[in-house]
Order: structure tokens, then sequence, then C-alpha cells
């Protein structure tokens, strides 16, 4: 029987409704992309919730390359949510998501603290958490050189304060209460809370499988009720290394998805674009780290673990926003 990816699907949203009103075009995007999230998410063996810049896409790379190499699929084969279960049956379907905003949210009403019962909270589901401020910097490259015009487009009609992408300055970024820091502290305590209240779900960190990528990925594994030897594993990890996707991603290897090269000029448009974790004190003054993180340490729950630089290791930065 012949299967329509979602990947098609998804363009089959998209270009009929570009030419339409903006309010009738993002109202219809929204409907009709909302359903084809909750499908994806309703199909997949492993559903990840994760914010972008939070490691979504390694962890799908390394999970991908285990099941390329066990099934004999070629290195290009793509992670998206059906592509490779589409080749193989033994293989399961990922789907990650914010499961919060735009579209994406139509998943996180399902799971979200005393929600009805329904199918979707009983599969497993892996929380991918990472320190709030390094995905901010993250995200503001993200948002003003990778994204998509329409994806722009549904986020910035999600927020009470839309952005415009080729004015705002990084600290404003952050600092945005839609879409900064406030607002990815208040993401990451929601998921927390949400996953109280699920049975098969693994909270984990990006910190965590940077630095124990073959220890944190098998922990994934179990949650999926998957099994893969030492050496499996040591083989997707190595695959999965900044340093090898950055080769992969700068020569274009990705063709499409969300590791297609888009200027190879500019390394912080990558995809693998730094890959530091605790990184964001090299974008800022030390009065604007400090004011940083004292608003993660009130606020973001201790569950996370998240503590200061040490901002000895910031000195002599300049005092002014980047």
């Amino acid at each position: 029987m012949f299967t329509v990816r979602d990947g098609v699907k998804k363009v089959a949203i998209l270009a009929p409704t570009a030419l339409l009103p903006r309010a009738l075009r993002v109202a219809t995007r929204r409907k009709l992309l909302s359903r084809l999230e909750l499908a994806i998410a309703n199909r997949a063996g492993l559903l990840i919730i994760g914010h972008p810049k939070s490691g979504n896409t390694w962890l799908k790379v390394m999970l991908a390359r285990l099941y390329q190499v066990r099934h004999g699929l070629e290195d290009s084969a793509l992670i998206g949510s059906d592509e490779l279960a589409l080749r193989h049956p033994a293989i399961p379907r990922l789907a990650a998501t914010n499961g919060w905003y735009s579209y994406e949210g139509s998943v996180g009403k399902v799971l979200a603290v005393d929600a009805p019962d329904d199918p979707l909270r009983n599969k497993p589901i892996l929380l991918l958490a990472r320190n709030p401020i390094d995905i901010a910097v993250s995200w503001f490259y993200q948002f003003t050189r990778r994204q998509s015009a329409h994806k722009q487009e549904l986020i910035n009609h999600f927020i009470d304060n839309p952005i415009d992408r080729h004015l705002i300055t990084m600290w404003d970024f952050v600092r945005h209460s839609d879409i900064g820091l406030p607002f990815l502290i208040d993401y990451l305590n929601t998921w927390e809370r949400n996953l109280q209240q699920l049975d098969n779900c693994l909270l984990l960190r990006y910190e965590d499988l940077r630095a124990e990528p073959a220890a944190t990925l098998k922990q994934v594994i179990r949650l999926m009720g998957e099994n893969f030897s030492d050496d499996e594993i040591a083989g997707a990890v190595e695959f999965g290394s900044f340093e090898n996707l950055r080769k992969l991603e700068t020569s274009g290897f990705f063709r499409r998805g969300g590791m297609r090269l888009h200027n190879a000029k500019d390394p912080e448009t990558f995809k693998t674009r730094r890959g530091k974790v605790g990184g964001y004190p090299d974008y800022f003054g030390l009065d604007q780290v400090k004011e940083l993180e004292d608003l993660m340490m009130q606020r973001l729950s201790p569950t996370f673990g998240y503590q200061p630089v040490d901002l000895a290791d910031a000195a002599g930065q300049d005092n002014v926003a980047p």
C-alpha cells in the first residue's frame, strides 16, 4: 500500500495555503499542522519533547544511526518522523516536538497536567532539557538566521510581541518575555510538572548527553524497549560526534531537514553551531551574565540542577550588549 510521507503531508499543507490572506493562512496552517503533529506523535515509538537547540536533532541522528547500521541502510537516510520506518518495518518512528507553542502545542495539551486520559500519555516520552540561557543564545541564531518563513510567521502569531528577526539584538531576544529566557524557564518548569503525571517517561539533560553520550543513549534505548550492543552504541556516538556532524553538514551531506546546510560562509547559521556547554558568557558582559543567571536561579526548578558558571572564566569581557 502506498504511504504518503509526513514531510510530503506537511508540504501539501503549506503550498496550497501560501497565497491566502495572512490571517486565514495562519489559522488554516495551525489547524491542519496541529492535526498532523498529533498524528505523528501518536504513531511514534518515541516522543521527544524538547525546545529547539536542546539537542533534539543530535539525539535523533544517533538513534537513526543505530537502525541504519543494523538494517543496512545508507548513511544519508533521513531522520524525520517516518523515513526510516517506511524503509524497514522493524524501525520505530521518532517524533520530536516543542509541545508548547504554534501548532506543536496540540501535543502539549494532551500531555498537560490533569488532561483527560489519552493513548499518547502512555507512550515512551523523553524530555530533553538544556540550560535555558544556552538555549536562548542558540535559539537567537536559529530564529534569526535559519528559521523558515512559515514557521517564523506561526511563532510570531503565537506570541504577544512579534519579533522582527532582522532588527532584534541578541540581548533583546534573550530577555524577550514571550520567547527568550523568561519563557524558556516557564517552558522547562511546565514540562517537568507534566512528566510527573506520566508513567513511561524520562528526563534527560543535554549536558549529560554531551558528557556521557553512550551511557545516556542507553537510557533512551531502554525507555524505547529496544536493545543494542555497546559496540553499536559506540558507533552511533562516533557518527553523531560534533566533529563528524560538522564535517557532514559543511560538505552538504544532509540534503533536507534540520541538518541541511544554510550558509557555508556563516558558521553561526550551522545546525552544529558550537555544541558548547555553558558557552553563554562568551556573548555577554559580566553584569548581563549575572542578570540572566539570577533569573534562572530564582525561577527554574532545582530538579534540573543548573548552576551559574564560574564568572572568573568570563573575566575580561566588556560589559556591553553584543
